[in-house]
């Protein structure tokens, strides 16, 4: 439980960097409820769509070498934006490019963030 919450703490402070550098992406309120919110709706995305976007595209995938997993972390981010704006998180990606900037500075400072987590063998 523990992990899941460090996990969540970082993807918000991630999608708060993305928000503040990438002119494409906006939130309506300062709060730290609408980047904890778009968090957990990005996980669920990650974990059910992103799969299957992956799936797909094995193709182009294979064909660019992988940099066509680029693409599929902006449009799971596009659409997760799209999925909260939905269900009330003002957390507004205006189109393709800031989705795909803003997706490639998730996962930097995700894995940034994350080397300095230490990993546990048991799960608490």
């Amino acid at each position: 439980m523990k992990k899941l919450l460090i996990r969540w703490a970082i993807v918000s402070f991630s999608l708060f960097v993305a928000a503040w550098l990438v002119p494409g992406i906006q939130v309506e309120s300062a709060g730290w409820t609408v980047y904890a919110g778009m968090a957990v709706i990005l996980g669920l995305m990650n974990a059910s769509i992103r799969p299957l976007l992956k799936l797909l595209t094995c193709p182009l995938i294979i064909l660019t070498l992988g940099l066509f997993t680029l693409v599929i972390n902006g449009v799971t981010l596009w659409l997760a934006a799209v999925l909260a704006n939905w269900l009330g998180v003002m957390f507004i990606v205006e189109n393709f490019w800031a989705a795909f900037w803003g997706a490639i500075i998730v996962s930097v400072v995700s894995v940034l963030l994350s080397m300095f987590v230490r990993e546990d063998d048991e799960d608490d």
